[in-house]
C-alpha cells in the first residue's frame, strides 16, 4: 500500500476512536505533509522522535466539539498513476473547506500556495 494513503488511513482511524495521539514510522515526505496539515489546523502538532532507524513521528490529533477535524481524504496520485497539473489547472476542494496537497519543484505545499507562486506539480491528495 502507498505509505501516504496508509498514513492518512491511520490518522482517520485514530480520530474515529477519539485517540489523543498516534505514532507513525518516519519519512521526510510524511513529515512535510503533516507540517502542512498542522499549518491548516487539521492536526494539533507533529514531532520527530528518536534517532536513526528508530525514528518516528508523534502526531497530536485535533478535534472540534469532539468531532475529528479530518472527515475524509482522497489520494489523487498513486504509485501506478501519477497526476500532474499546471498552476492554472489546480483547483480548491470542497468549496475551500479542504486542502489539496501538491508536490512542486519547491517542495510540498497546499494548492493555494502553489497557485500563488505560479507552480504546478504532482497532486498528492485532497483532505477535508
Amino acid at each position: 500500500m502507498d505509505p501516504v494513503a496508509q498514513m492518512l488511513n491511520e490518522i482517520k482511524n485514530a480520530q474515529a476512536v477519539s485517540k489523543e495521539s498516534l505514532s507513525l514510522s518516519f519519512s521526510n515526505f510524511k513529515y512535510e505533509l503533516l507540517k502542512i496539515l498542522e499549518k491548516f489546523h487539521f492536526i494539533k502538532k507533529v514531532d520527530k522522535k528518536g534517532r536513526g532507524v528508530k525514528r518516528t513521528l508523534e502526531i497530536v490529533l485535533d478535534y472540534e466539539d469532539k468531532l475529528p477535524k479530518i472527515t475524509g481524504f482522497k489520494k489523487v496520485s498513486r504509485p501506478s498513476q501519477r497526476t500532474y497539473l499546471g498552476a492554472k489547472k489546480i483547483k480548491t476542494t470542497r468549496g475551500g473547506l479542504g486542502i489539496v496537497i501538491v508536490s512542486t519543484s519547491k517542495g510540498l505545499m497546499s494548492a493555494f500556495e502553489a497557485k500563488k507562486k505560479n507552480l504546478g506539480g504532482e497532486v498528492i491528495c485532497e483532505i477535508w
